[in-house]
């Protein structure tokens, strides 16, 4: 029999080409089945923390079940301990404690958990036409278009004349009431058909409708409002001025579910960045014994630009980190320029049905794994730290080194997409810092989905890199 002719051009493509594929036919039976029950507890997460201040909350009371104490800066600590410091409730650090030198620097997940969403303004209530509504203005980067006719929730803290902290979470349980913004019929809209699609919904015309039953048959003026202020005080005992001094966050009310007929998808509100936030603290709370110290930083005020002292481009994980230093004698600046970070935050998935927006060479996909973003920021690299061939390529090994699935991805054409992320304000303080997270589709939205692969692979990516 002659020999089989060998093809030098097909040896070389499999030697020199990139051999991306599907995740899914990467991973074995036994894997499947863990990314599915890993996926359900994020569910769980997702469905529970709608807001910053609940994801806080959440995020407590699994590192508490794992053995997380509240950190003590005079207190005396050594390998294996846990801590961690909330931060006015909105923001969270989680710390383990390594056997090396805290010195020669700590390993750091960041992400955030606030997500676009509409917000009350401070004198929401007014009444129009026997209804009564809320006014609100919009909270990050949102398609305004997007938000009506869908049941939304109210969740959020009032502070009452008394000085005491009311919670709110009303549209989540059965039975509760839902809010909504209207739009037009079709039938009606054909002077609004003429906006461009941004200007579709103005901001101003999201008004949340609360209600629409009169107080009593009697003179009195906006009786509607008076109503539903007055259902209101008799269950939480505010006023109309309490809301002066509320942090009320209107969401949608759905919950997260399973998409596809092979269910290997998840659709929720809050993926962007909770996808991250999730894999971030599971990462952490399964790290028994790292040899650097590591650190999970869940942080508000990243959609708005991570301003304000509870977002990241303030001092507070500058200030944790120091404290953990001063704790064994080191000094914190060493410590963070020898440190390194995983900003995990998503990245926008290839959609086939609006392909013109990607450059598909350059774009992450659904279920391709965990995307390594090298640079984020619009228009020439603007607001980015772009990391370093060096440390790009120390992530890269550590991924292939150990099984980890992972894509790499750009937000979109070069002048068309972009977005931000933490990373640069990491990235300030001395650390090297590279993006990882999950591609979603119709970021943003209401609505967002992810693969269930590409979530597990990024808790997968994080842990691998805090038990290097």
């Amino acid at each position: 029999m002659a020999d089989k002719k060998t093809n030098p051009s097909k040896e070389l493509k499999e030697k020199l080409f990139s051999k991306r594929k599907n995740g899914w036919l990467r991973i074995t039976a036994e894997e499947k089945q863990t990314v599915a029950d890993y996926c359900e507890g994020y569910k769980a997460f997702l469905n529970a923390a709608k807001t910053e201040r609940e994801a806080v909350v959440n995020a407590l009371v699994l590192a508490k079940a794992h053995g997380y104490k509240e950190f003590d800066r005079n207190a005396k600590y050594c390998a294996g301990d846990k801590v961690y410091r909330v931060n006015r409730g909105k923001t969270v650090m989680f710390a383990c404690i390594g056997s090396e030198d805290i010195a020669d620097g700590v390993l750091i997940s960041a992400a955030h958990i606030d997500s676009p969403r509409l917000d009350l303004k401070q004198h929401p209530f007014y009444e129009d036409s026997d209804i009564a509504l809320l006014k609100t203005h919009y909270y990050g980067g949102i398609r305004k278009y997007q938000w009506p006719t869908i049941p939304l929730a109210l969740h959020g803290s009032v502070l009452r004349a008394d000085g005491e902290v009311i919670d709110i979470k009303i549209g989540e349980d059965e039975g509760d009431p839902r809010f909504v913004v209207s739009d037009l019929l079709p039938h009606l809209a054909s002077e609004q058909n003429k906006r461009n699609l941004p200007d579709g919904i103005t901001g101003e015309e999201l008004n949340i409708i609360v209600g629409s039953c009169p107080f009593a048959d009697d003179p009195e003026s906006e009786l509607v409002k008076l109503n539903v202020l007055n259902v209101i005080y008799e269950k939480y005992g505010l006023t109309e001025d309490d809301f002066i001094s509320a942090e009320l966050e209107a969401v949608p009310a759905f919950a997260a579910c399973d998409i596809g007929f092979d269910r290997s998808m998840i659709g929720s509100y809050g993926h962007d960045d909770r996808v991250c936030a999730y894999p971030s603290l599971t990462a952490i709370l399964e790290t028994e014994a790292p040899k650097k110290t590591v650190i999970t930083v869940l942080a508000d005020k990243e959609e708005t630009g991570s301003d304000g002292n509870t977002g990241l481009n303030s001092d507070c994980l500058r200030n944790f980190v120091w404290d953990l230093a001063r704790c064994f004698g080191a000094d914190g600046w060493n410590v963070l320029e020898n440190s390194e970070c995983l900003s995990a935050d998503v990245n926008a998935a290839y959609d086939p049905t609006f392909s013109s927006a990607f450059e598909s060479r350059n774009s992450s996909y659904i279920g391709y794994g965990v995307v390594v973003t090298k640079y984020t920021g619009a228009r020439g690299k603007s607001g980015t730290s772009d990391a370093s061939a060096e440390y790009t390529g120390k992530i890269r090994n550590l991924l292939d080194s150990k099984g980890v699935v992972w894509q790499t991805g750009e937000l979109g054409k070069v002048d068309i997409g972009g977005g931000g992320t933490v990373a640069k304000y990491i990235a300030s303080m001395g650390v090297d810092v590279i993006d990882i997270g999950v591609p979603v589709l119709s970021m943003h939205s209401p609505f967002e989905t992810v693969s269930k692969l590409d979530v597990w692979m990024t808790h997968r990516a994080i842990y691998e890199f805090f038990n290097r």
